[in-house]
């Protein structure tokens, strides 16, 4: 089976945010996307977090810039299609996605699920302790690099 994993960051974390980035990766595969999304392409991707910018480093003109629209944010993820595809933050990376594909009126292809779909009761607390005592980027690639080498060093071991 595969092991795919998907991180996503965001405007924000109020209700109004909405994802600005997608990285994604096949552990099995190699296969993988990264891309930035242009939040004009959308009619109501106005909110703007400040904190969350300082946080990935992110500021809304390189996502003007260099970010695709919300079509071809969905194209793109089409490779996922009739996959199920891990989140270590599956109810924020759930409500951003949703928010994606509802702007592109387009329904997710995929199956997002969370670790606990994936990881035993004791293997859970271990990524947690893994996890706590890493600094993340918040940059989806790196994240994602950094979830999978996780989960593979917890699979691989067994049980915490």
């Amino acid at each position: 089976m595969d092991l795919i994993c998907i991180d996503l960051e965001a405007s924000g974390l109020s209700t109004d945010s909405y994802p600005i980035e997608v990285a994604w990766k096949n552990a099995i595969t190699g296969q993988s996307d990264n891309f930035l999304i242009n939040p004009e392409s959308a009619a109501d991707w106005d909110h703007w977090d400040e904190f969350a910018e300082e946080v990935h480093g992110i500021d809304r003109e390189l996502l003007c810039l260099d970010g695709v629209d919300i079509y071809t944010a969905c194209e793109k993820l089409r490779a996922l299609a009739g996959k199920r595809v891990i989140s270590d933050a599956v109810q924020f990376d759930h409500f951003w996605l949703s928010r994606l594909y509802a702007a592109a009126e387009e329904t997710m292809p995929f199956r997002l699920v969370g670790l606990e779909e994936l990881l035993n009761e004791k293997q859970l607390v271990a990524y947690s302790v893994l996890t706590k005592g890493q600094h993340r980027r918040h940059r989806a690639k790196q994240d994602v690099d950094d979830i999978l080498a996780n989960i593979t060093l917890l699979l691989e071991n067994g049980t915490a």
